[in-house]
C-alpha cells in the first residue's frame, strides 16, 4: 500500500509539474501549480521520511548492502531537494519563460532518474522485506 501510494505521488508530482510548464511560469495558474508542485513534493518527501525510511534504516543494520544502497540514495537526495527548493524559489514570483525552461529540464531530469531508482531499486527492497 505504501508503495502504491508513493508511486502515485511520483505521478502526481510530474503531473503538476509538466502542468507549469504547460502553463507558462509567468501565468498566475502556472505559478499556482509552482505552489502546489512544491507542497506536493515536501508531503511526499515527509511521507518517505515517517514510513519508508525508518523502516528500511532499521533493516540495513542487518544488512550492509542494503545500508550502502540507503546511504548512496541519501547523499543523491540531498542534491536533489537543493536543486527543487532553489528552483522553486527562484520562480515563485515567476521569471523567464526561456530560464524556466532550461531549469525545468534540468529538475525534471533529476526528479526522473530518481523516480526510475527509487522505483527499480528501493521499493523492491522495501516490499521484498515487508511481505
Amino acid at each position: 500500500m505504501l508503495i502504491d501510494d508513493l508511486k502515485k505521488d511520483h505521478v502526481d508530482i510530474v503531473n503538476t509539474l509538466t502542468a507549469v510548464k504547460d502553463l507558462g511560469i509567468t501565468t498566475k495558474e502556472g505559478q499556482a501549480r509552482l505552489l502546489a508542485a512544491k507542497e506536493g513534493l515536501l508531503a511526499y518527501l515527509k511521507k518517505e521520511d515517517e514510513q519508508l525510511y525508518p523502516f528500511l534504516k532499521q533493516e540495513a543494520e542487518k544488512d550492509s548492502g542494503l545500508k550502502n544502497l540507503l546511504d548512496t540514495f541519501a547523499k543523491d537526495m540531498q542534491g536533489i531537494s537543493k536543486a527543487a527548493l532553489d528552483f522553486f524559489a527562484k520562480y515563485a514570483s515567476g521569471g523567464s519563460n526561456m530560464e524556466f525552461a532550461k531549469d525545468f529540464g534540468g529538475l525534471t531530469a533529476a526528479l526522473s532518474k530518481r523516480i526510475r531508482q527509487e522505483e527499480n531499486l528501493l521499493y523492491p527492497e522495501f516490499s521484498k522485506r515487508k511481505g
